[in-house]
């Protein structure tokens, strides 16, 4: 019997979309349309919103849109 497309090969793999929610930097400066450099100071500063997860940073892209739209109006 014939397995399902989704079943063949490898394991399954979640949507992408899903996790776009919660960024690493380099996703976050790609988004942002910053450098990295400037959002490792910006983190170091205290000035953007995130938090570290097992040592390593993250950003929510919700939090980020308001953080910006917020910069934006001031």
């Amino acid at each position: 019997m014939e397995q399902p497309k989704e079943q063949q090969g490898a394991e399954y793999q979640y949507p992408r979309r899903e996790r776009t929610q919660i960024m690493t930097p380099k996703e976050a400066v790609k988004y942002l349309g910053f450098h990295l450099v400037t959002i490792y100071r910006l983190l170091k500063k205290g000035e953007v919103p995130a938090t570290k997860i097992g040592g390593q940073w993250r950003f929510k892209k919700d939090v980020l849109d308001a953080w910006l739209t917020d910069r934006m109006n001031q």
